[in-house]
C-alpha cells in the first residue's frame, strides 16, 4: 500500500518550461544581430549549459550565466553592456514570475492530503523553488519539501530514509521519465507519469519504462483513482 506520495514541483504542479521557451526565444531575437541561425544558437546555449550543469546546477541562474556565456561566444565577444544587462533583466522576469499552477492540482493535492503523506521532491534553485512553493497556496498540504541538487537513486534515497519511508510504499509523481521515475524505481518505489507539452532536451528519454510499478497518467487528476486501484 502507498502511504508516502512525492511531487515533483515545475511541469507537475506548476507551469516551468513555458517560461524558459519564453525566454528562449527572446535570447534567440537579441542574438539575431550575431547570429540568424536559431537552431545554431539553441544548440550553443544548450551545450553551454551541459558543460557548466556540474558547476551552476539547475534553474533561473543556472541557465542565466550559460546564456551570457553563449552570447559572448556567438558574438565573437563583441555583445555590449547593454545587450548582457538585457539578459540579466530577462532572468529578472523569470524570477518574477507568477506561480501559475497546473489544472487540476489544487483539488488533486487537496483530497489527498486527507490520506497520505504528501512531499514534495525537487530540484533547482533553493530561493527560487522556496519563493514557488511559497507563493503556490498549496504548502499547508505538504508533509515536507526536499529541493535537491540532483535526482538519483542515492539522492531519492537520502530522502527516503531521512523521513522513515519504505521504498515500497513510496510513489513518486513527476512529469520527468528520467528525473522523477526512472531513479525511484531503482529503489524498489513506484512512479506515475504525468505528461507535460514541452520536455527539456536534458529530461527527455527514448521512452516509457516497462516495468510492473510505472503508471502512466493522462493527468494528475487520474491520481486519486490510481491510488485506489493499488490498495
Amino acid at each position: 500500500m502507498i502511504t508516502t506520495i512525492g511531487l515533483d514541483a515545475d511541469d507537475t504542479l506548476w507551469h516551468n518550461e513555458t517560461i524558459f521557451e519564453g525566454s528562449n526565444a527572446k535570447l534567440r531575437a537579441l542574438l539575431t544581430r550575431y547570429h540568424h541561425d536559431a537552431a545554431e544558437v539553441d544548440r550553443r546555449l544548450f551545450a553551454t549549459e551541459m558543460r557548466n550543469l556540474e558547476l551552476y546546477g539547475y534553474g533561473i541562474k543556472s541557465f542565466t550565466l550559460s546564456a551570457i556565456e553563449t552570447a559572448v561566444e556567438l558574438s565573437g565577444r563583441q555583445i555590449s553592456a547593454e545587450e548582457i544587462l538585457a539578459i540579466i533583466h530577462l532572468a529578472q522576469d523569470m524570477l518574477a514570475h507568477p506561480v501559475n499552477i497546473l489544472d487540476g492540482v489544487i483539488e488533486t493535492v487537496t483530497t489527498l492530503s486527507e490520506s497520505h503523506r504528501l512531499v514534495v521532491i525537487t530540484k533547482g534553485d533553493l530561493r527560487d523553488q522556496e519563493r514557488k512553493i511559497a507563493r503556490s497556496g498549496l504548502a499547508a498540504h505538504f508533509a515536507a519539501v526536499e529541493i535537491l541538487s540532483e535526482k538519483n537513486p542515492d539522492t531519492y534515497g537520502r530522502v527516503l530514509r531521512r523521513h522513515g519511508i519504505a521504498p515500497g510504499e513510496f510513489l513518486m509523481v513527476g512529469n520527468s521519465i528520467k528525473s522523477d521515475i526512472l531513479p525511484v524505481l531503482a529503489l524498489g518505489g513506484a512512479g506515475a507519469h504525468v505528461p507535460y507539452h514541452l520536455t527539456w532536451e536534458h529530461e527527455r528519454v527514448d521512452g516509457p519504462p516497462e516495468h510492473p510499478r510505472f503508471f502512466p497518467l493522462g493527468s494528475i487528476r487520474d491520481l486519486p483513482d490510481l491510488l485506489g486501484r493499488l490498495s
